[in-house]
């Protein structure tokens, strides 16, 4: 099930909440891919506000919105570089993004398998992705009040299984979201005690959200192809190939015709 894309703005961008999100979530994948100078960097579901960092160095930023969530103007008071797309068929060459984030795109798509396949296509070789996902034990994905309330949450091992179902191969992943998943003044204020407590003490099930990287797994082509066989085998190879019975020469070179094998006819006296 996939949140409106006014509702998600409307989280992100107008409450303190969605802004606490968004400052955590940003120092988590700057901390793991501090620069992407030269790079293409794609955001796939609703990752405008986690592309923000890349803007000024990237190659080339693109946010791209699946049909059913609706797509948005980014980034405002700029040139537009976010569309709407279907969640399996993006419309990009293959190889093309040296990066990919996937925000609220993963747990709410119907057809995940799909849609990882249409990664893979899209992402360069050494290419990486970066998943963010609501966190299975956690306390958001049973909380609809923010959007790690929706779609289908994960726990570590079912995201790593799922990616290497799908020819990736995770490389990193840390958590994050400890605070308690709530717009009150108390518990904005005790975010980043709460953080620290987490990060501390490594308590996964305090994370809301988890955050997964993986590379493109490509297989290396054969080497070269099986020597080819020189000769056809001869499946009568050792026997004797039959020869046509030698003619029986006689005298002044006359030449008698090879003995016939059908039966004669025995002596009869009243045929005589």
């Amino acid at each position: 099930m996939h949140l409106d894309v006014v509702e998600l703005r409307a989280f992100y961008y107008r409450t303190q909440l969605g802004r606490a999100v968004q400052r955590d979530l940003q120092e988590r994948i700057q901390s793991q891919w501090t620069s992407a100078k030269g790079e293409y960097v794609v955001g796939f579901g609703f990752a405008a506000p986690l592309l923000r960092p890349y803007l000024a160095d990237s190659r080339r930023v693109l946010s791209l919105m699946p049909a059913a969530q609706g797509v948005m103007r980014w980034p405002p008071g700029d040139a537009n570089l976010s569309t709407l797309v279907e969640e399996t068929q993006w419309p990009l060459p293959g190889g093309v993004a040296d990066r990919i984030i996937v925000a609220h795109g993963l747990e709410t798509c119907e057809a995940p398998e799909a849609l990882l396949d249409e990664i893979w296509r899209v992402l360069a070789p050494g290419g990486r992705v970066i998943f963010v996902v609501p966190n299975r034990s956690g306390f958001w994905a049973r909380r609809d009040t923010t959007p790690f309330g929706y779609g289908r949450p994960y726990s570590l091992g079912q995201i790593e299984s799922l990616l290497r179902a799908r020819r990736f191969q995770p490389e990193w992943h840390t958590a994050a979201l400890y605070m308690w998943p709530s717009h009150r003044a108390f518990w904005l204020r005790t975010a980043k005690l709460f953080g620290r407590i987490g990060g501390r003490f490594g308590a996964r099930f305090m994370a809301g959200a988890l955050l997964v990287e993986a590379s493109k797994q490509v297989y290396a082509p054969p080497t070269g192809l099986r020597e080819a066989v020189r000769a056809p085998l001869d499946v009568l190879q050792g026997l004797a190939r039959p020869r046509p019975a030698p003619a029986q020469r006689l005298q002044h070179g006359a030449v008698e015709p090879a003995p016939s094998t059908a039966k004669s006819a025995p002596n009869r006296p009243d045929l005589v």
